[in-house]
This record gives structure tokens, C-alpha cells and sequence, in this order.
């Protein structure tokens, strides 16, 4: 039997919903709200809450259309079932593997991030130490049930989510009643007093978009984690709803706090925003208490995207697009080679890194570069949920009549949200810091459809949604 026509062992359903809102919500709350909210800051300023809020527009329209066809299909790997079925196989396959490419990298920036904020509390920890450390102990944590998994990544991400709240408050306490400040309420000033709300034009909105789409990759982990929930059209739409709702209070909610308390042109170049406007208005056990909270959130993001990228290469190991090896499934049925190559993949990329910084001015800027990295192949799924689902609309319109979770204003909206996206694309190569990432990214996906194309051809065969 060839490998293409190998059957592929079935996940377990062991998952509850509540588990696939915190993978998701675990997916997308990470090192780009924590520390690379302080590029988006960098470039543009306090406008920087509306180019959240714009971006959070983007991915509704990108999730509600990704929930209308999970609603009828569920499958592990959705984005990429659809994508094969409705688009083009290529794009499946590309899909599958700009996802773990994209997780391989945006492990490598969560270890990054990981790191210096241990040195928080201990500056002399050796960064390549710590690394090994933290990628073992992921890898561990992945190797155990999906269900334990799930159980594990919903308190890793209830963390975030509580401490988040619990920041945000305390936040409002500070600049509305000076709580931490001496009793001196901190006020709103900062959103304009300091070279005004746009401080970076046009230019810098767009430039800081391209770290807030990488920030919020990764909620399409809700389409991956389907294959595993019990119940999924129940779960699916509760599911997109409140993620949605709950990533764009975090984020703004977070983002809106740190420009408000803390002139947004005094961050330092390195660390968390958070910590640092917490240490400066002299609450320094907040400070230690969110330096904890953002360690676990890098985590956390590593975590989600360790569990993504095994199961992408799970499904490509039995379609024959990768060895067969990360087919297997273990004991506990989780794939477990699939598991350790990404892993390897992760520490592979962290060693590269360790040496990459002697020839970088700062982590921060190591970490734009790296995390930005991701952005463009982790735009991909994305692109392909927008055109598979105009395809699926025109496949089966008998489905459409009684469905009740259908994408609104489609297909304008479709078009707006991928139109919006390549534009992002566009300013993310004039951007220098990040025009780099912007090739590495192209290159990836080049290298992939060659691949592709000399193995199938371009008319590979169409496989029906399982």
C-alpha cells in the first residue's frame, strides 16, 4: 500500500469545549501582545489601539468563515481539508506546511521571549540553558493525552486570561484613582502628549499591523483541535463567538492600559511593556506577579503551536507529503514522532538564534525579526479559510439555506479581509525591520509549491472533506 492510500489512525474526541476555547485562546495570546506589542507601540504610537481593533475585524471575518464550514465538516486540520478540497490541493499542502513552519518559528520566539523574562528575576541566567529547559519541558508536556494536554493548556491559558482581567482593572485603578501612583490619578494624557494619537502616520499604523497578524495567528487552532472535541458544531460556534470577543478585549483592553499609564516613546528596547509600566508607576509586585504570568503565557503559546504544527504533520505524513514516520501514533494516541520532530525543529532554530545574537543590536530586535518571521506563512491559512469558503458557499448552497452560523456579508467581506491582507503584506517588506521576514517567508512557501509541484504536478487529485 503506498503511502498516499495509507489510512491514517484516527485522534480521539477526548476534548471538551471549554479545552478548545483555552488552546485557541492559548494559540493566540502570546509573545505578540506581550512583547511584541512593544514594536506595534514603537511604530505607531497610541493609534496602536485602533490598529488592534482593525485587525481583530480581519480575523472575525476570517473566523466566522472558517466556523461556517467547520459547522458542516468538522476534521482535524480543517483550514487545510478545505483549502484541498475547495481551492486546489496545493494550496492544501502549502497550508499544511506554512503552518509548521510557522509554528517551528513562533516557538522559537516564545523560548526567546521565555528567556528574558527569567532574567527578570535572575539577570545572569544563561540564555541557552534556560532554552533547553523550557523546549524539553514542552516537548513532555505535548507527549501526554490530547485530553491531558487540554486539561493542562485550559489552566495555562485561564492564567493569562484572569491575570489579563485582574491587569486591567488595576490598571483603570491607577489612571483613574492613582492607586500605586502616590494617590496622583495618571489620567489620559499620555494618549496624546507625546507627539499625538498617530504619532507614526499612515506608514507606522501599517507597519505595526504586521506584528498584530502575527499576534493573532493561531486562533485558527479552534479549526485543528475540532478533530478532537466531542461535540464539535456546538462547540465550534460557541467557540468562535466568545474567542473572538475575549482576544479583542485582552488585546485592546491590554494595549489600551500600557499607552495610557506609560508614555508609549519611554519603553525600554527590552522586556515585557506590561512589566515595565507596572515597575515604573512603583507597583513592583504587580510587576513580578505579570512577569510570571507573561513566562507562562510564552509557554502557553508554545504549547498551542507544538500541538498544531504535530497534527498538520501528522495529516502530511499520511498524504504522503512528509516520512511516514511522523505518522505514528502512541500509546497514549498522540503523534509522538510528530511531536519530537517539531520539538527538534524548535531547538534547531533556538540554537541558530543563540548565535544570531552576536551579530543583532538586542533581543528586541532579534525578536521582531524572528517572530516576524511567521507572519507571512502563518497569513496562509487565513488566505485559504477566505477562498475556500467562497468556494464552499458555491458547492453547496442546498447547506446554506437552514445553516445557522453562515459568515456575514459574503462575499464583500471576503474580498475586504484578503484585500486587507496582502496590504499588510506589501508595507511589511517596505518596512525594514521586517522586510526580511517577508522574504524568508516567501522563500518558504516558494520552496513548498516547488516541491509540491514536482511531486504531484499541477493537476494533483482533489480529495472530498472527510
Amino acid at each position: 500500500m503506498s503511502e498516499k492510500n495509507h489510512v491514517a489512525p484516527k485522534l480521539k474526541r477526548t476534548m471538551t469545549a471549554g479545552q478548545m476555547e483555552m488552546i485557541s485562546l492559548g494559540g493566540a495570546i502570546g509573545v505578540g501582545l506581550f512583547m511584541g506589542s512593544k514594536s506595534t507601540i514603537k511604530w505607531t504610537g497610541p493609534s496602536v489601539l485602533l490598529a488592534y481593533a482593525f485587525v481583530g475585524l480581519i480575523l472575525y471575518i476570517v473566523m466566522r468563515a472558517l466556523g461556517e464550514m467547520i459547522y458542516v465538516n468538522p476534521s482535524t486540520g480543517s483550514f487545510a481539508d478545505y483549502a484541498t478540497h475547495y481551492v486546489h490541493p496545493m494550496a492544501g499542502y502549502m497550508a499544511e506546511w506554512a503552518n509548521v513552519f510557522e509554528y517551528i518559528v513562533v516557538g522559537m520566539s516564545e523560548v526567546i521571549a521565555s528567556t528574558e523574562y527569567l532574567k527578570y528575576w535572575w539577570p545572569h541566567t544563561q540564555t541557552w540553558a534556560a532554552g533547553l529547559i523550557i523546549i524539553f519541558f514542552l516537548a513532555i508536556a505535548n507527549l501526554a493525552s490530547a485530553k491531558a494536554y487540554g486539561t493542562l493548556e485550559f489552566w495555562f491559558a485561564m492564567i493569562k486570561v484572569v491575570t489579563i482581567v485582574l491587569m486591567i482593572i488595576l490598571g483603570f485603578l491607577v489612571i483613574l484613582l492613582g492607586f500605586g501612583n502616590g494617590g496622583h490619578p495618571i489620567g489620559f494624557s499620555n494618549l496624546w502628549a507625546h507627539g499625538g494619537f498617530f504619532t507614526g502616520g499612515f506608514k507606522g499604523f501599517m507597519f505595526s499591523m504586521s506584528i498584530i497578524v502575527g499576534s493573532y495567528e493561531g486562533i485558527e487552532l479552534l479549526g485543528i483541535s475540532a478533530g478532537e472535541v466531542a461535540n464539535p458544531q456546538k462547540a465550534v460556534v460557541k467557540s468562535v463567538k466568545s474567542v473572538l470577543f475575549r482576544i479583542l478585549i485582552f488585546y485592546v483592553g491590554a494595549i489600551f492600559v500600557i499607552v495610557t499609564i506609560y508614555p508609549w516613546n519611554q519603553l525600554d528596547s527590552v522586556g515585557s511593556p506590561f512589566v515595565e509600566t507596572f515597575a515604573k508607576v512603583g507597583i513592583t509586585a504587580a510587576a513580578s506577579i505579570i512577569n510570571f504570568v507573561v513566562l507562562t503565557a510564552a509557554l502557553s503559546g508554545a504549547n498551542s503551536g507544538i500541538y498544531s504544527s504535530s497534527r498538520m504533520l501528522f495529516r502530511l505524513a499520511h498524504e504522503g507529503n512528509a516520512p511516514r514516520l511522523f505518522g505514528r501514533l502512541s500509546k497514549h494516541v498522540v503523534p509522538d514522532a510528530a511531536i519530537l520532530g517539531i520539538s527538534g525543529g524548535i531547538l534547531i532554530g533556538f540554537v541558530l538564534d543563540i548565535f544570531a545574537e552576536y551579530f543583532s543590536k538586542s533581543t528586541a530586535d532579534l525578536f521582531v525579526v524572528v517572530f516576524s518571521s511567521s507572519v507571512l506563512p502563518g497569513m496562509i491559512p487565513w488566505f485559504v479559510i477566505l477562498l475556500a469558503e467562497l468556494r464552499f458557499r458555491q458547492h453547496n448552497p442546498e447547506l446554506m439555506q437552514d445553516h445557522p452560523f453562515k459568515l456575514p456579508l459574503y462575499p464583500f467581506s471576503n474580498y475586504f479581509a484578503f484585500a486587507m491582507l496582502i496590504m499588510i503584506v506589501v508595507f511589511m517588506f517596505i518596512n525594514p525591520d521586517t522586510r526580511i521576514s517577508v522574504i524568508v517567508g516567501a522563500g518558504v512557501l516558494v520552496l513548498a509549491a516547488i516541491v509540491y509541484l514536482c511531486r504531484n504536478g499541477l493537476n494533483g487529485k482533489k480529495q472530498a472533506v472527510k
